[in-house]
């Protein structure tokens, strides 16, 4: 066991922590959200952690009902799309638009992906295109209000780079973003439209340059990574792609997005612990160690971090009914909070201020953060998975601090939050009764637990024990006036 010290003066300058990895959480497909279940987890989820937009895939495909022909006639129907944004906003949500995928009557082949068989080629005709894009804009309009509608982001299709989603050619996704954004600025020039929604941060400097030199608006820069993505390649054994084996890559591409984009806005419409569709990882104490450091880390980098997903309310694949079966989903099937989602309510729970924080630890990162009679100290121990990780004890000091009323500490490892692990002592049953999830509701649960402190060498002083792969936030309480 190592012991770390952290010290952090708390008068000492403070840096804004504003909660982007809020403004858009990541779902399924548009249809899924016209479920009950689906829209009973998402309103948990944007009350109890404040995600204010979603994004979905697929609002243009066939089983939205967006577009249909019968012969040589265009039938639109905006019903099921409006059914959705209805709801969303019902309940103090956005959607960020991805204009995806191709509805089959305009669609120039039959290459699909997913169960749900999105159609993911080309138009036959553009200007049929446009005149979707641009009449379902109207009548968004018409419904919500140009005000509200401004307020909306529209992102143009989904990781137009791999041949799974398309051609994975540049040209094609550049013909289709110039006309989709013409089509949605002939409606209004505010509207904000951009993309390239592109796969592991690609094209972000060919996109920008086609768009300033065909002079065309993009109003953001959105993409995605994972972890799992393989930055540079296979072989490479320059110290560069050496380096892409830190314990924080995603943090590193991101600052290099953030340097391409300039001045416009930096959106990660996807990432998450890892790319695979069932990684029992999704599911355990490990993604919460992570999503919390990463989140923390991309700080002053992006003005949005969507986390794919917020459930397992989830059929790219098809719909399993394990409980624990390795989904995206800060959620899983029942609503049973996986440590991910705790992850996000301990953020969530943070104020704005972060305070300067000095030391260092081969697995333990430390933030301190300032909110309304309150001060956090944050702590995750994550190493990568197959590199040595192990129990430490860390030391905080906090300076210049005033006598905390209240000392608390929320806990996520593998004794506490982890609603996975009582399943597995369960027999790991496929199908629940109600009783056993209400079990794993209780057992998923952070609570919050007094915490010891004391004052040593005119600081607040406190230690912390961290298992393997954990989450942990202090939290002290000042009576009204004084700063933590």
């Amino acid at each position: 066991m190592m012991v770390g010290i952290f010290n952090c003066d708390v008068n000492g300058t403070t840096s804004a922590l504003p909660h982007f990895w809020e403004h858009t959480v990541g779902s399924d497909h548009a249809s899924m959200a016209l479920r009950a279940d689906w829209r009973e987890q998402m309103r948990r989820a944007h009350n109890e952690l404040g995600f204010r937009h979603v994004r979905f895939h697929g609002l243009l495909c066939d089983d939205v009902g967006t577009l249909i022909s019968e012969g040589d006639t265009l039938f639109y129907s905006f019903f099921n799309a409006d059914q959705i944004c209805d709801f969303l906003l019902s309940i103090g949500m956005k959607p960020f638009v991805e204009l995806s995928f191709m509805p089959s009557t305009l669609a120039s082949g039959d290459k699909t992906v997913f169960h749900y068989r999105a159609n993911v080629t080309p138009p036959k005709d553009y200007a049929q295109w446009s005149t979707l894009i641009r009449k379902l804009v109207v009548h968004w309009i018409e419904r919500y209000g140009l005000a509200e509608v401004r307020q909306w982001f529209f992102e143009v299709w989904n990781e137009p780079n791999l041949d799974a989603f398309g051609s994975g050619k540049q040209d094609d996704y550049f013909k289709l973003y110039r006309y989709t954004v013409e089509a949605i600025k002939s409606v209004d020039s505010a509207l904000k439209v951009g993309g390239p929604a592109t796969a592991a941060n690609a094209w972000i400097d060919d996109f920008i340059a086609f768009c300033t030199k065909s002079q065309l608006p993009a109003d953001f820069i959105s993409t995605h990574h994972y972890p799992t993505d393989a930055f540079g390649q296979p072989g490479d054994d320059t110290e560069a792609q050496l380096s892409k084996s830190r314990r924080s890559v995603l943090r590193d591409e991101t600052r290099e997005v953030r340097r391409k984009a300039g001045d416009r806005p930096v959106y990660y419409t996807e990432w998450c612990t890892s790319s695979n569709p069932r990684d029992p990882m999704h599911d355990e104490p490990y993604a919460a160690a992570f999503i919390t450091k990463t989140i923390m880390e991309a700080n002053g980098l992006v003005q949005g971090y969507s986390y794919w997903t917020f459930s397992d309310i989830f059929e790219e694949n098809y719909f399993p009914s394990v409980p624990f079966q390795g989904g995206f989903g800060l959620l899983n099937i029942h609503g049973i909070a996986k440590p991910a989602y705790r992850a996000f309510e301990l953020l969530h729970a943070l104020g704005t201020e972060m305070m300067p924080v000095d030391g260092t630890h081969p697995t333990v990162d430390a933030w301190a953060v300032r909110g309304q009679g309150s001060a956090t100290v944050l702590l995750t121990n994550y190493a990568l998975p197959r590199h040595p990780i192990a129990t430490e004890t860390i030391q905080i000091k906090l300076g210049n601090a005033q006598p905390p009323t209240q000392a608390t500490i929320r806990r996520i490892d593998s004794d506490h939050a982890n609603a996975k692990r009582r399943w597995q002592e369960m027999g790991s049953p496929e199908y629940l009764n109600a009783a056993t999830v209400g079990e794993l509701n209780a057992v998923s649960r952070c609570e919050a637990e007094s915490h010891p402190f004391e004052f040593r060498d005119g600081a607040l002083c406190f230690d912390v024990t961290l298992p393997p792969l954990s989450v942990a936030a202090v939290t002290l309480r000042f009576a009204v006036g004084d700063r933590g």
